[in-house]
């Protein structure tokens, strides 16, 4: 009785030591979006403290946060949409003709660091006059939400017998039809892998919505850096919205929980 007590307190100890470090900057994040300036740069840190409303107003009053949440949504879900329209057949075609070769083309282009797309995307869309459009942002967006679709599905496509779509082929259908019909619905969890992944990746971009975008279609990241200035930093609003940005991703993760799992672990074992 002794040993396996002893065990769990060790494997207690252990899991704290993992969950505290990840869970304290979101807690001291919530924390400080009720504190006041003057609270959160005190030393030594206030953990009981006057809550205020302050920062929330600011960011819902002051800054256009809606219309930003509104962009958001657009660019995020638009994103995620054309990413799967593509996405999905050329994962099948990887998956089902063995074309290993794009698939790590595919790796390669996710590997290079958004930057060095940057001005390439600033320049023609310049070009073309599509600043300050959602048709750039979301095409930017693409370069991250296409790739997660490919490499997810892919890995779960192999995982369907092609049997299968073989005997749907034999009674007539066509393997368009038989991709629609049978192997779409049975691989759901990899793609509400697939679209909360890229949609997270999305919601958060920063980079590319702070070079492509004006003041019409501004994202939800620049809220955050609405409150920075060269004099100093608002970080009461920062918080706050820092808050509402990571509010929606957060209850989306926890949603699909078990469908994120799966689809992230497929093919990890082969019986």
């Amino acid at each position: 009785m002794k040993k396996p007590f002893v065990f769990q307190f060790f494997f207690f100890i252990l899991i704290m030591a993992i969950l505290i470090p990840m869970i304290f900057p979101f807690l001291w994040m919530f924390m400080s979006s009720f504190k006041t300036q003057v609270d959160i740069i005190s030393w030594p840190p206030k953990f009981i403290f006057d809550a205020t409303m302050g920062n929330y107003r600011k960011v819902f009053g002051e800054q256009n946060f809606l219309l930003y949440l509104k962009n958001s949504s657009i660019v995020g879900l638009s994103a995620v949409v054309l990413s799967l329209l593509i996405g999905l057949p050329a994962a099948y075609s990887i998956a089902r003709f063995r074309q290993k070769r794009l698939l790590m083309l595919i790796l390669v282009a996710r590997l290079m660091p958004g930057i060095s797309f940057l001005m390439p995307w600033y320049i023609v869309f310049s070009r073309i006059r599509l600043m300050d459009s959602y048709t750039a942002l979301i095409l930017s967006h693409m370069l991250i939400a296409l790739p997660v679709v490919v490499w997810i599905m892919s890995a779960y496509f192999e995982t369907i017998p092609e049997e299968m779509e073989a005997s749907a082929m034999v009674d007539g259908a066509t393997r368009q039809r038989a991709f629609a019909s049978i192997i779409l619905p049975l691989s759901m969890p990899g793609a509400v892998t697939a679209i909360t992944l890229s949609f997270i990746f999305s919601w958060n971009n920063f980079m590319f919505s702070q070079v492509l975008s004006m003041e019409k279609t501004r994202t939800l990241p620049i809220a955050v850096y609405n409150f920075m200035s060269y004099a100093e930093v608002d970080w009461g609003g920062v918080m706050a919205a820092a808050v509402a940005i990571v509010t929606p991703a957060i209850l989306l993760t926890m949603i699909f929980q078990k469908y994120v799992v799966k689809g992230l672990t497929v093919g990890a074992v082969k019986g």
